[in-house]
Protein backbone atom coordinates (compact mmCIF):
# COMPACT_ATOMS: atom_id res chain seq x y z
CA UNK A 1 0.00 0.00 0.00
CA UNK A 2 1.40 3.37 -0.60
CA UNK A 3 3.03 5.44 2.00
CA UNK A 4 0.88 8.24 4.09
CA UNK A 5 1.96 10.94 5.89
CA UNK A 6 0.83 10.84 9.05
CA UNK A 7 -1.09 14.46 9.52
CA UNK A 8 -3.21 13.04 5.97
CA UNK A 9 -3.60 9.62 8.14
CA UNK A 10 -4.66 12.00 11.32
CA UNK A 11 -6.68 14.25 9.30
CA UNK A 12 -8.82 11.18 7.56
CA UNK A 13 -9.34 9.90 11.64
CA UNK A 14 -10.74 13.36 12.15
CA UNK A 15 -13.01 13.16 9.02
CA UNK A 16 -14.44 10.14 10.44
CA UNK A 17 -15.14 11.49 13.67
CA UNK A 18 -16.26 14.27 12.57
CA UNK A 19 -18.66 12.33 9.99
CA UNK A 20 -19.88 10.41 12.95
CA UNK A 21 -20.54 12.81 15.15
CA UNK A 22 -23.08 14.24 12.79
CA UNK A 23 -24.72 11.25 12.01
CA UNK A 24 -24.91 10.74 15.89
CA UNK A 25 -28.36 12.98 15.54
CA UNK A 26 -31.91 11.69 13.26
CA UNK A 27 -30.73 13.08 9.79
CA UNK A 28 -33.92 15.47 8.08
CA UNK A 29 -35.54 14.34 5.20
CA UNK A 30 -33.65 14.79 2.32
CA UNK A 31 -35.18 15.65 -1.40
CA UNK A 32 -34.73 13.69 -4.11
CA UNK A 33 -33.17 15.31 -6.85
CA UNK A 34 -33.70 14.28 -10.70
CA UNK A 35 -31.28 15.13 -13.79
CA UNK A 36 -31.34 18.55 -14.67
CA UNK A 37 -33.08 20.01 -11.54
CA UNK A 38 -32.03 23.16 -10.67
CA UNK A 39 -31.59 23.54 -6.63
CA UNK A 40 -31.80 19.89 -5.69
CA UNK A 41 -30.55 19.74 -2.49
CA UNK A 42 -29.42 15.65 -2.64
CA UNK A 43 -30.36 12.21 -3.83
CA UNK A 44 -29.40 8.60 -2.45
CA UNK A 45 -27.96 5.72 -3.64
CA UNK A 46 -28.43 2.42 -2.08
CA UNK A 47 -24.63 0.49 -2.84
CA UNK A 48 -22.47 -2.63 -1.79
CA UNK A 49 -21.49 -0.60 1.40
CA UNK A 50 -24.35 0.95 2.45
CA UNK A 51 -26.69 4.18 1.30
CA UNK A 52 -25.08 7.26 0.04
CA UNK A 53 -26.11 10.59 0.03
CA UNK A 54 -24.71 13.05 -2.21
CA UNK A 55 -25.74 16.83 -2.33
CA UNK A 56 -26.38 18.68 -5.38
CA UNK A 57 -24.77 17.89 -8.69
CA UNK A 58 -21.17 16.24 -8.50
CA UNK A 59 -18.79 18.15 -10.64
CA UNK A 60 -15.56 16.91 -8.86
CA UNK A 61 -15.91 12.59 -9.52
CA UNK A 62 -12.75 10.18 -8.82
CA UNK A 63 -13.12 6.43 -10.03
CA UNK A 64 -11.53 3.75 -9.29
CA UNK A 65 -12.03 1.37 -11.76
CA UNK A 66 -11.31 1.40 -15.15
CA UNK A 67 -14.66 0.47 -16.17
CA UNK A 68 -16.08 2.76 -14.21
CA UNK A 69 -13.58 5.52 -15.98
CA UNK A 70 -15.44 4.31 -19.56
CA UNK A 71 -18.84 4.64 -17.78
CA UNK A 72 -18.48 8.31 -16.89
CA UNK A 73 -17.14 9.37 -20.18
CA UNK A 74 -19.69 7.86 -22.29
CA UNK A 75 -21.94 9.71 -20.22
CA UNK A 76 -20.15 13.07 -21.19
CA UNK A 77 -18.33 12.85 -17.65
CA UNK A 78 -14.77 13.60 -17.08
CA UNK A 79 -13.94 12.79 -13.80
CA UNK A 80 -10.94 14.90 -11.91
CA UNK A 81 -9.01 11.56 -11.01
CA UNK A 82 -8.72 8.07 -11.98
CA UNK A 83 -6.93 4.85 -11.16
CA UNK A 84 -4.18 4.38 -14.30
CA UNK A 85 -5.33 2.16 -16.96
CA UNK A 86 -3.89 -1.62 -16.60
CA UNK A 87 -2.13 -0.79 -19.78
CA UNK A 88 -1.16 2.72 -21.00
CA UNK A 89 0.55 5.58 -19.93
CA UNK A 90 -1.24 6.47 -17.79
CA UNK A 91 -4.62 5.72 -20.24
CA UNK A 92 -5.85 3.34 -22.83
CA UNK A 93 -5.09 4.27 -26.21
CA UNK A 94 -8.50 4.49 -26.90
CA UNK A 95 -9.59 6.76 -24.31
CA UNK A 96 -6.41 8.93 -23.78
CA UNK A 97 -8.10 12.02 -26.09
CA UNK A 98 -10.89 11.97 -23.38
CA UNK A 99 -8.68 11.98 -20.36
CA UNK A 100 -6.84 15.08 -20.81
CA UNK A 101 -6.03 17.03 -17.55
CA UNK A 102 -7.52 13.89 -15.29
CA UNK A 103 -4.95 13.17 -12.65
CA UNK A 104 -3.93 9.87 -12.09
CA UNK A 105 -5.14 8.36 -8.41
CA UNK A 106 -2.71 4.88 -7.98
CA UNK A 107 -3.91 1.79 -9.82
CA UNK A 108 -7.38 -0.07 -8.66
CA UNK A 109 -5.56 -2.68 -6.60
CA UNK A 110 -3.89 0.00 -5.12
CA UNK A 111 -5.25 3.52 -4.85
CA UNK A 112 -3.65 6.91 -3.58
CA UNK A 113 -5.16 8.16 -1.04
CA UNK A 114 -3.29 11.29 -0.20
CA UNK A 115 -4.03 12.24 -4.55
CA UNK A 116 -7.78 11.11 -4.52
CA UNK A 117 -7.93 13.36 -1.00
CA UNK A 118 -6.04 16.46 -2.78
CA UNK A 119 -8.80 16.15 -5.69
CA UNK A 120 -11.63 17.96 -3.24
CA UNK A 121 -14.30 15.08 -4.53
CA UNK A 122 -17.65 15.34 -3.99
CA UNK A 123 -18.28 11.90 -5.12
CA UNK A 124 -15.52 8.76 -5.27
CA UNK A 125 -16.88 6.00 -6.97
CA UNK A 126 -15.26 2.73 -6.45
CA UNK A 127 -15.58 -1.56 -6.25
CA UNK A 128 -15.85 -3.57 -3.09
CA UNK A 129 -13.87 -6.27 -4.70
CA UNK A 130 -10.93 -3.68 -5.08
CA UNK A 131 -11.26 -1.32 -2.34
CA UNK A 132 -13.04 -2.78 0.24
CA UNK A 133 -10.38 -1.83 2.97
CA UNK A 134 -10.25 1.69 1.81
CA UNK A 135 -13.59 2.38 1.96
CA UNK A 136 -13.90 4.23 5.37
CA UNK A 137 -11.06 6.41 4.86
CA UNK A 138 -12.45 7.07 1.02
CA UNK A 139 -16.00 7.83 2.94
CA UNK A 140 -14.63 10.37 5.09
CA UNK A 141 -13.06 12.42 2.08
CA UNK A 142 -16.73 12.60 0.00
CA UNK A 143 -19.66 10.16 -0.65
CA UNK A 144 -18.85 7.30 -1.80
CA UNK A 145 -20.78 4.57 -3.55
CA UNK A 146 -19.28 0.67 -4.24
CA UNK A 147 -20.39 -1.88 -6.80
CA UNK A 148 -20.53 -5.20 -5.19
CA UNK A 149 -18.43 -7.07 -7.47
CA UNK A 150 -16.69 -7.48 -10.96
CA UNK A 151 -18.08 -10.83 -12.36
CA UNK A 152 -20.75 -11.09 -14.52
CA UNK A 153 -22.93 -8.88 -16.52
CA UNK A 154 -20.69 -5.07 -17.08
CA UNK A 155 -24.44 -3.38 -17.29
CA UNK A 156 -24.96 -4.07 -13.41
CA UNK A 157 -22.13 -1.72 -12.73
CA UNK A 158 -22.74 0.84 -14.94
CA UNK A 159 -26.43 1.39 -13.84
CA UNK A 160 -25.46 1.63 -10.37
CA UNK A 161 -22.54 4.30 -11.52
CA UNK A 162 -25.64 6.04 -13.39
CA UNK A 163 -27.20 6.51 -10.70
CA UNK A 164 -23.75 7.36 -8.73
CA UNK A 165 -24.09 10.63 -11.03
CA UNK A 166 -27.48 11.32 -11.34
CA UNK A 167 -27.83 10.39 -15.30
CA UNK A 168 -30.03 7.32 -15.11
CA UNK A 169 -31.40 8.63 -17.87
CA UNK A 170 -28.47 9.32 -20.19
CA UNK A 171 -26.86 5.70 -19.32
CA UNK A 172 -30.29 4.50 -20.17
CA UNK A 173 -29.47 6.32 -23.32
CA UNK A 174 -25.88 4.90 -23.66
CA UNK A 175 -27.28 1.25 -22.90
CA UNK A 176 -30.30 1.42 -25.57
CA UNK A 177 -27.93 1.81 -28.71
CA UNK A 178 -25.32 -0.19 -27.35
CA UNK A 179 -28.58 -3.13 -27.60
CA UNK A 180 -29.44 -1.60 -30.51
CA UNK A 181 -25.53 -2.33 -32.02
CA UNK A 182 -25.96 -5.77 -30.60
CA UNK A 183 -29.11 -6.65 -32.44
CA UNK A 184 -27.90 -5.09 -35.97
CA UNK A 185 -25.10 -7.17 -35.49
CA UNK A 186 -27.40 -10.36 -35.05
CA UNK A 187 -29.60 -9.10 -38.03
CA UNK A 188 -25.98 -9.58 -40.14
CA UNK A 189 -24.90 -12.36 -39.44
CA UNK A 190 -27.72 -14.00 -40.32
CA UNK A 191 -26.68 -17.97 -40.61
CA UNK A 192 -23.35 -17.01 -39.68
CA UNK A 193 -24.88 -16.77 -36.16
CA UNK A 194 -23.69 -21.02 -35.71
CA UNK A 195 -20.69 -19.82 -35.91
CA UNK A 196 -18.55 -20.88 -32.94
CA UNK A 197 -16.33 -18.60 -31.53
CA UNK A 198 -13.35 -19.72 -29.39
CA UNK A 199 -11.51 -17.00 -27.32
CA UNK A 200 -7.56 -17.83 -26.26
CA UNK A 201 -5.89 -15.32 -24.00
CA UNK A 202 -2.35 -15.64 -23.88
CA UNK A 203 -0.31 -13.65 -20.18
CA UNK A 204 3.17 -13.81 -19.40
CA UNK A 205 2.25 -16.55 -16.51
CA UNK A 206 -0.67 -18.28 -17.54
CA UNK A 207 -2.88 -19.14 -20.83
CA UNK A 208 -6.52 -19.27 -20.77
CA UNK A 209 -9.62 -20.45 -22.79
CA UNK A 210 -12.76 -18.25 -21.88
CA UNK A 211 -15.77 -19.01 -20.87
CA UNK A 212 -19.48 -17.56 -21.51
CA UNK A 213 -18.92 -15.51 -17.55
CA UNK A 214 -16.11 -13.51 -19.01
CA UNK A 215 -16.33 -9.78 -20.13
CA UNK A 216 -16.30 -11.04 -24.05
CA UNK A 217 -18.30 -14.67 -23.39
CA UNK A 218 -21.27 -12.01 -22.54
CA UNK A 219 -21.28 -10.28 -25.41
CA UNK A 220 -21.04 -13.24 -27.28
CA UNK A 221 -23.89 -14.78 -25.56
CA UNK A 222 -25.99 -11.46 -26.10
CA UNK A 223 -25.46 -11.54 -29.92
CA UNK A 224 -26.32 -15.23 -29.85
CA UNK A 225 -22.92 -16.52 -31.43
CA UNK A 226 -22.42 -20.33 -30.65
CA UNK A 227 -19.47 -21.34 -28.79
CA UNK A 228 -17.60 -24.43 -28.81
CA UNK A 229 -18.57 -26.90 -26.58
CA UNK A 230 -15.39 -26.87 -23.85
CA UNK A 231 -16.23 -23.51 -24.12
CA UNK A 232 -20.22 -23.34 -23.50
CA UNK A 233 -20.29 -23.24 -19.60
CA UNK A 234 -21.54 -20.66 -17.01
CA UNK A 235 -17.97 -19.80 -15.80
CA UNK A 236 -15.34 -17.12 -16.19
CA UNK A 237 -12.55 -19.06 -17.95
CA UNK A 238 -10.21 -22.03 -17.89
CA UNK A 239 -7.13 -21.15 -16.75
CA UNK A 240 -3.45 -22.79 -16.94
CA UNK A 241 -4.39 -24.32 -20.47
CA UNK A 242 -1.30 -26.34 -21.32
CA UNK A 243 -0.81 -27.93 -24.67
CA UNK A 244 -2.19 -31.21 -23.70
CA UNK A 245 -5.55 -29.32 -23.66
CA UNK A 246 -5.12 -27.73 -27.04
CA UNK A 247 -8.24 -29.08 -28.43
CA UNK A 248 -10.31 -26.49 -25.94
CA UNK A 249 -9.00 -23.58 -27.96
CA UNK A 250 -10.52 -24.84 -31.40
CA UNK A 251 -13.35 -23.58 -32.99
CA UNK A 252 -14.57 -22.19 -36.44
CA UNK A 253 -13.13 -18.99 -35.33
CA UNK A 254 -10.39 -18.13 -32.73
CA UNK A 255 -9.62 -14.69 -31.61
CA UNK A 256 -6.93 -14.94 -29.24
CA UNK A 257 -5.53 -11.96 -27.06
CA UNK A 258 -2.18 -11.18 -25.72
CA UNK A 259 -2.06 -9.08 -22.50
CA UNK A 260 1.86 -7.12 -22.12
CA UNK A 261 3.31 -6.35 -19.23
CA UNK A 262 6.08 -3.98 -18.49
CA UNK A 263 8.61 -6.72 -19.85
CA UNK A 264 6.23 -7.88 -22.79
CA UNK A 265 6.87 -11.23 -21.53
CA UNK A 266 2.92 -11.90 -23.05
CA UNK A 267 4.24 -11.60 -26.13
CA UNK A 268 6.86 -14.22 -25.30
CA UNK A 269 4.07 -17.06 -24.36
CA UNK A 270 1.76 -15.58 -27.36
CA UNK A 271 5.10 -16.83 -29.91
CA UNK A 272 5.26 -20.12 -27.72
CA UNK A 273 2.31 -20.91 -28.76
CA UNK A 274 1.26 -19.62 -31.91
CA UNK A 275 4.42 -20.72 -33.43
CA UNK A 276 4.03 -24.31 -32.30
CA UNK A 277 2.59 -26.83 -34.91
CA UNK A 278 0.27 -27.86 -32.69
CA UNK A 279 -1.43 -24.78 -33.00
CA UNK A 280 -0.92 -24.36 -36.80
CA UNK A 281 -3.13 -27.92 -36.74
CA UNK A 282 -5.81 -26.45 -35.04
CA UNK A 283 -8.89 -26.14 -38.08
CA UNK A 284 -9.49 -22.69 -37.14
CA UNK A 285 -5.85 -21.96 -37.50
CA UNK A 286 -5.84 -24.03 -40.98
CA UNK A 287 -8.88 -22.20 -42.40
CA UNK A 288 -7.47 -18.65 -41.72
CA UNK A 289 -9.77 -17.92 -38.99
CA UNK A 290 -7.89 -17.36 -36.29
CA UNK A 291 -7.62 -13.76 -35.32
CA UNK A 292 -5.53 -11.79 -33.06
CA UNK A 293 -7.63 -8.94 -31.37
CA UNK A 294 -6.80 -6.17 -28.38
CA UNK A 295 -6.84 -7.71 -25.14
CA UNK A 296 -7.86 -4.49 -23.62
CA UNK A 297 -10.69 -4.08 -25.89
CA UNK A 298 -11.27 -7.84 -25.40
CA UNK A 299 -10.51 -8.60 -21.63
CA UNK A 300 -9.18 -5.88 -19.68
CA UNK A 301 -10.93 -2.73 -20.02
CA UNK A 302 -14.09 -4.09 -18.92
CA UNK A 303 -16.54 -0.94 -19.82
CA UNK A 304 -19.33 0.20 -22.34
CA UNK A 305 -16.69 1.63 -24.59
CA UNK A 306 -14.49 -1.39 -25.20
CA UNK A 307 -17.79 -3.65 -25.52
CA UNK A 308 -18.84 -0.91 -28.50
CA UNK A 309 -15.34 -1.42 -30.07
CA UNK A 310 -15.77 -5.47 -29.66
CA UNK A 311 -18.67 -5.29 -31.31
CA UNK A 312 -16.73 -4.02 -34.29
CA UNK A 313 -14.06 -6.28 -34.39
CA UNK A 314 -16.65 -9.37 -34.47
CA UNK A 315 -18.47 -7.36 -37.72
CA UNK A 316 -15.33 -6.98 -39.49
CA UNK A 317 -14.10 -10.29 -39.13
CA UNK A 318 -17.30 -12.06 -39.04
CA UNK A 319 -19.42 -9.68 -40.92
CA UNK A 320 -17.32 -8.06 -43.73
CA UNK A 321 -14.35 -10.91 -44.61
Amino acid sequence: MLKRSYSFVALLAALVLLLAACGSAEPEAKTESTEGTAGAESYTVEHAMGTATIEGKPERIVVLTNHGTEALLSMGVTPVGAVQSWTGEPWYEHITEDMEGVEVVGTESEINLEAIAALEPDLIIGNKMRQEEHYQALNAIAPTVFEETLRGDWKVNFELIAKAVNKEEKGQQVLDAYNESVAALTEKLGDKIDTEVSMVRFMPDDVRVYHKDSFSGIILEEIGLARPEAQNVDDFAAKGVTKERIEEMDGDVIFYFTYQNEKEEGQQAEDAWVKDPIWNNLEAVQAGKAYEVSDTIWNTAGGVIAANLMLDDLEEKLVQE
